[in-house]
């Protein structure tokens, strides 16, 4: 049987001749895509009649590392601003990656939008403090302050906040280093609620959505993708009803059953645009392996196709990441490094990979830069079947996972993801 997987904007065909192969496969693939423009234009209408023509409008959107329809979602609200005369200002939610270039906002936004609105990247060393939650500094970009805020982005699991959307776009895209290192620090990573799909008891979807009670006027439109970046649900209003909206839908929607864990091998697909660099494509090993339920056997291996045409990636982040694995490697010494000192912005991820590899191998197939990844201390490989190989394991159990992103694994005796 032949197999496939993102790789970059790219299939990767393989076959696996007598394995046992399970496939876990999102339910939003299997959704139907639905047309959302009449309810933009609707909301479009909604904005210009309750909010202050006095206040700046200022509509924060991801960057190009998020699979954010942001076209579709903002142009048919941007043609209705323009012909009424609001204006607005768009703010790439960077966090603490690179600026986004011009061609990035044309493939997000689309030429219209470029043409007629002005775009600015957030500079999270430009940053206002408006507030403190729990002693953590709440920072975010002065343009924000006594604006009218329209956040949008998509609800999808996340290995920190449990989901996306809702507050995040503003509260971490738009935030500064002293919020972005304490959120992503040890402090909260270690904590049992901070867990992929988890809300309750999340302490870092805590901290968002308190955070989010300093800023006023606050406006979104989230909604869910299928894995070919289709709309499948849309939800408008408070960012918090619209992120609660959207997380009762996503749940039955990204859980998905499988028969027969604990794997030996895990294969997680990433592809375009996650899989640009290492900081954002390593998400598809720890969301398999850092789960609440994983179904990985522990000792078992994460096999990780990724292009990376980046390396690690260009951004302060990233490179704080790289920094600190080549240091000390994806070790317990690592791990206690950053309980002690802290975690500057991006080595997060570094310490997120450490924890993985205490269990699990993971091995990264197809690197456009290979040596970059060995510096960062892990396996590469060649090909899916080479990474097998590697394994030494005679007839090991697989799993497939093509969007490990969109994707949660859970065993079949689990009906709920708690």
């Amino acid at each position: 049987m032949v197999y496939q997987v993102p790789y970059g904007k790219q299939i990767l065909t393989f076959e696996l001749p007598n394995l046992q192969v399970d496939i876990a496969e999102a339910n939003s693939n299997h959704s139907k895509p639905i047309d959302i423009e009449e309810i933009i234009v609707r909301y479009a209408h909604h904005l210009l009649s309750t909010t202050s023509p006095n206040r700046p409008f200022v509509i924060a959107f991801t960057d190009a590392t998020r699979a954010s329809p942001d076209q579709a979602l903002l142009e048919p609200l941007l043609r209705i601003f323009y012909e009424h005369q609001r204006q607005a200002t768009l703010l790439c939610a960077v966090g603490m990656h690179r600026p986004s270039t011009h061609d990035e906002k044309i493939e997000k936004l689309g030429e219209w939008i470029v043409e007629h609105f002005p775009i600015i990247d957030h500079d999270p060393q430009n940053v206002v403090t408006i507030g403190e939650i729990e002693g953590v500094p709440v920072q975010i970009n002065p343009m924000l302050q006594n604006a009218e805020i329209l956040s949008v982005g998509v609800v999808e699991p996340h290995q920190y906040a449990g989901y996306s959307g809702g507050t995040k776009t503003v509260i971490i895209g738009c935030g500064g280093p002293q919020t972005i290192s304490v959120t992503h620090g040890p402090q909260f990573l270690n904590m049992e609620g901070t867990r992929l799909g988890n809300i309750e008891g999340n302490p870092f979807q805590a901290f968002l959505r308190k955070a989010g009670t300093l800023l006023g006027h606050q406006h979104a439109i989230n909604v869910i993708t299928n894995e070919n970046g289709e709309i499948l649900h849309i939800a408008t209003g408070h960012p918090h009803h619209v992120h609660d909206t959207l997380i009762n839908i996503g749940r039955s929607l990204f859980e998905t059953p499988v028969p027969n864990p604990p794997y030996d091998v895990v294969i997680a697909g990433v592809g375009a645009p996650k899989d640009a660099n290492l900081y954002q494509a390593s998400r598809g090993a720890t969301y398999i392996g850092l789960s609440a339920h994983p179904v990985i056997r522990d000792g078992g291996t994460i096999i990780l196709p990724a292009e990376l045409p980046e390396g690690v990636g260009e951004g302060k982040g990233e490179q704080n990441m790289f920094d600190v694995l080549q240091r000390f490697g994806p070790t317990n010494t690592l791990i206690d490094y950053l309980l002690q000192n802290g975690c500057r912005p991006g080595e997060q991820r570094a310490f997120m990979i450490a924890q993985l590899m205490q269990k699990y191998r993971l091995i990264v197939v197809g690197a456009q830069m290979q040596n970059i990844v060995e510096l960062a201390g892990l396996e590469t490989a060649p090909s899916i079947s080479h990474a097998i190989k590697m394994i030494e394991i005679s007839s090991p159990k697989v799993l497939l996972v093509p969007h490990a992103i969109k994707t949660i694994p859970v065993p079949t005796t689990l009906s709920t993801f708690h």
